[in-house]
């Protein structure tokens, strides 16, 4: 069998040997990003040569195909974002493949008055676009922007030899310490704490590369070397990236899930995960019985997942994303979703006790995929844009839906910046009672059961403000990621900076252009904070050879949001691809208007609530409000 894409027939059984590889490496192969987990090398080695193995395979399909592509090239499929402006409205094509994360379609029901079994998306994004099966799936390249890859070499030598090193410039614009800089405009925690849970839906970079990319640390540093030796590094391995590529054209990184946002980080991006995850009654998804309510199951050892410190594997909680486990805040986010889940197939079994398991699953799985979508467009979007994103226009299936790598290298990994050096213990009555200092609480998903489950920390979503979108990092995050200095420790600012490096980024006038801004001609025209800017022309010195990363956090903050206008460009063109290239985006497939109506009437603290006993929280639970009794 061949399906074909964009005047390219691939054959299945290729296809078939790059799914069996990847499925042989998901064991073991924890890939990350957002680079909260720097890897041992004699770990990374591993998982290089296993990681290999399945790209090695995915190279063999894409070889083959390549061979019977016609000689124009459709820049609709093009690696850039000019592909993704072409209009194009054709709603008549056929039904999509079938892929290896794909749904079996129900057959209808038969008879007048019966209502036709609607599509269900797939786990892997594949078919979502009839003329582009393989938009938005796990495997395929991040999408450059217009001015293309910027490696030293022109191929894959990493981008900024001539800047200084990350942790230097880490320990000169992100160092907070104890300073504490809330967000002007009141937002809550609860913002960035979706925002990583929705990261986590569209992004994950390949890992387990074994090419070392360290960054030096300078003499003296007071964390990373105290003695003065002058030799410290901090641990980096560039990441692993489609073996097409880097030699005869610029190296491309992998998104190994999909970039839509379908909920894969509930349900997974393979139908493997997905049917370990279920509970194979009720449409319902597995669940572990707690004093506290249902909480996430417990991993059996078969599953891949995320950990860095070494804990015992059964001690850790699955979910559809390997990252479930970092930190109590994501957990939660993961287990409210869950019981959502659970909460609506109860529901839609209640009202058609006629279906099956696998078709009340998918329902309830559709339904929660839609009020996901629905509060990042009605909710989170404006709440950090401080304005929504244009009117919904329908459904556009020349705009691919892909990543960017310019987004996920650099510009998503804001939320950083937005973290609080703890997590607070909220009673019932919303007075703090405790806090959790963060650098203790990486992976440890124990730690919910000692605060008496998740409704303390729900509650510290809505009453505490998130730190200021800026270039400064609290230090369990710059220093104390998962461990000391020396033993674990790393600097998640100078590791966004390499990372940026390493996946040859264009410089932050460079994306300045690419989205229709005039570059800046100084250092002052970035910020007004003049301390910020003077640091940034001692480390730089050229304007026009500032790290991405660096520059969007620096600059003044557009009126009524919480992002400079460089950073508001990036992240507007990127969601507006994934809601305007999706095809099951809920605005537009199969809801009736009763449907419809419900789910945009149901805000993120209605969800919150209804899945704990959290009451009295406010409606835009993306801005904090003091909620204790006057």
């Amino acid at each position: 069998m061949a399906r074909t894409t964009a005047g390219c027939t691939i054959d299945e059984t290729f296809v078939g040997k790059a799914n069996a590889a990847t499925r042989r490496c998901e064991r073991i192969a924890i890939m990350k990003l957002d680079d909260m987990n720097p890897r041992k090398r004699i770990v990374r080695k591993s998982l290089g040569i296993c990681l290999g193995m399945a790209l090695g395979a995915i190279a063999t399909a894409v070889t083959e195909a390549a061979a019977q592509q016609p000689p124009h090239v459709d820049p609709a499929i093009s690696g850039s974002r000019d592909g993704w402006r072409r209009e194009g409205r054709n709603r008549s094509a056929p039904p999509p493949v079938q892929g290896q994360g794909a749904i079996p379609r129900p057959p209808a029901g038969q008879g007048a008055g019966v209502p036709p079994v609607p599509e269900f998306r797939s786990y892997d994004g594949s078919g979502n676009n009839v003329l582009h099966p393989l938009w938005g799936t796990p495997g395929v390249n991040y999408l450059r922007e217009r001015s293309g890859a910027f490696y030293a070499d022109g191929k894959s030598a990493p981008a900024g030899a001539n800047r200084p090193s990350a942790r230097v410039i880490s320990n000169a614009v992100a160092a907070q310490g104890d300073v504490s800089t809330v967000d002007e405009r009141g937002l809550s925690t609860c913002l960035y704490e979706f925002g990583q849970f929705l990261d986590h839906d569209i992004g994950l970079a390949a890992g387990g590369f074994t090419e070392a990319f360290d960054i030096s640390v300078p003499a003296g540093d007071p964390w990373f070397d105290p003695a003065s030796t002058g030799t410290k590094k901090i641990w980096m391995d560039r990441s692993a990236f489609n073996p097409a590529t880097g030699t005869s054209n610029p190296r491309e990184q992998l998104n190994t899930v999909t970039s839509f946002i379908d909920g894969s980080q509930i349900y997974g991006v393979d139908r493997a995960r997905a049917a370990w995850l279920r509970a194979g009654t009720g449409g319902k998804l597995k669940v572990r019985a707690t004093e506290f309510g249902d909480m996430l199951p417990l991993n059996d050892g078969t599953l891949a997942n995320d950990d860095p410190l070494g804990n015992p594997v059964t001690s850790l909680v699955v979910a559809g994303d390997v990252r479930a486990n970092e930190q109590p805040g994501l957990t939660t986010f993961h287990t409210v979703f869950l019981r959502e889940h659970n909460m609506q197939a109860a529901r839609i079994a209640t009202r058609h006790p006629e279906w099956d398991d696998e078709r009340v699953f998918q329902e309830a799985r559709r339904f929660v995929i839609a009020e996901l979508q629905a509060i990042v467009n009605n909710e989170f979007l404006p709440a950090l844009f401080g304005r929504p994103l244009p009117r919904y226009a329908g459904y556009r299936p020349n705009v691919n839906p892909g990543l960017s790598n310019v987004f996920a290298a650099a510009a998503y990994r804001n939320g950083h910046s937005m973290v609080g050096p703890d997590i607070g213990v909220i009673d019932e009555n919303f007075v703090e009672i405790d806090s959790l200092p963060l650098q203790s609480v990486f992976f440890n998903p124990g730690v919910i059961a000692s605060v008496q489950g998740i409704d303390p920390i729900v509650r510290y979503f809505a009453v505490n403000t998130q730190q200021l979108n800026d270039t400064m990092i609290v230090d369990p995050l710059r220093n104390f990621l998962f461990g000391p200095p020396g033993a674990g420790g790393f600097d998640l600012g100078a590791l966004n900076i390499q990372r940026g490096r390493d996946h040859g980024l264009p410089d932050y006038n460079t994306v300045r252009r690419d989205f229709g801004l005039k570059p800046v001609r100084s250092f002052a025209q970035i910020t007004s904070n003049v301390s910020v800017a003077a640091s940034l022309a001692a480390l730089y010195k050229d304007v026009n050879n500032i790290d991405a990363w660096v520059g969007m956090l620096a600059e003044d903050h557009l009126p009524g949001s919480s992002l400079g206008a460089t950073h508001n460009a990036v992240l507007r063109a990127q969601f507006m691809a994934l809601r305007d290239g999706d095809r099951f985006w809920y605005q537009n497939f199969a809801f009736n208007p009763q449907q419809l109506g419900e789910i945009e009437r149901t805000r993120l603290s209605d969800i919150l609530m209804r899945n704990t006993s959290v009451t009295g929280l406010q409606p835009r639970v993306f801005f904090a409000e003091d909620l204790s009794a006057p």
